[in-house]
């Protein structure tokens, strides 16, 4: 079945337009920065700059849109209490490593190399505070595990 061209030009218009205008969203929602530190079981700690997503606005916008990060840089994303907390890569470009933390810092859970634009849910798998989002690869080169401490203001640890 062939649409009539009127309607094609106004799906096509429409889908540009909420293309555009997500775009232009994700462009006005900012992120302060704060520096973390993660402590592994085998006593090495390595330094992060991070930007923090706080508010259900940064939360929403996350990493989405993103074309490179710096290898020692993330996003930190608050969620002012425990809780179960799910996440997915719609819209991010970057292939990430998710380190779901506990209250106290604690890793409790890491999912390693999240497949850019992805719609799958991804499971803190138990309550947590605290999502970082790294670049996909960081955790495993860098022999970060679960039970490793993330340490930070932000955190309340430091």
């Amino acid at each position: 079945m062939r649409l009539p061209l009127p309607i094609l030009f106004k799906s096509a218009l429409g889908a540009l337009f909420l293309l555009l205008a997500t775009m232009v969203m994700a462009q006005d929602v900012t992120f302060p920065r704060d520096e973390l530190s993660i402590r592994t079981a085998g006593g090495k700690t390595y330094q992060f700059s991070v930007e923090l997503a706080v508010t259900d606005a940064q939360r929403s916008q996350g990493l989405m849109f993103r074309k490179t990060m710096p290898p020692d840089h993330g996003m930190l994303f608050d969620f002012g209490e425990a809780r179960p907390v799910a996440m997915w890569m719609e819209n991010t470009i970057l292939p990430l490593d998710m380190l779901f933390i506990q209250s106290d810092g604690t890793i409790s859970h890491i999912r390693e190399n999240a497949v850019p634009y992805a719609r799958d849910v991804i499971d803190s798998r138990g309550p947590v505070k605290f999502v970082l989002e790294l670049n996909a690869g960081r955790t495993k080169s860098l022999g970060i595990k679960v039970g490793d401490k993330v340490i930070s203001r932000r955190v309340g640890n430091r």
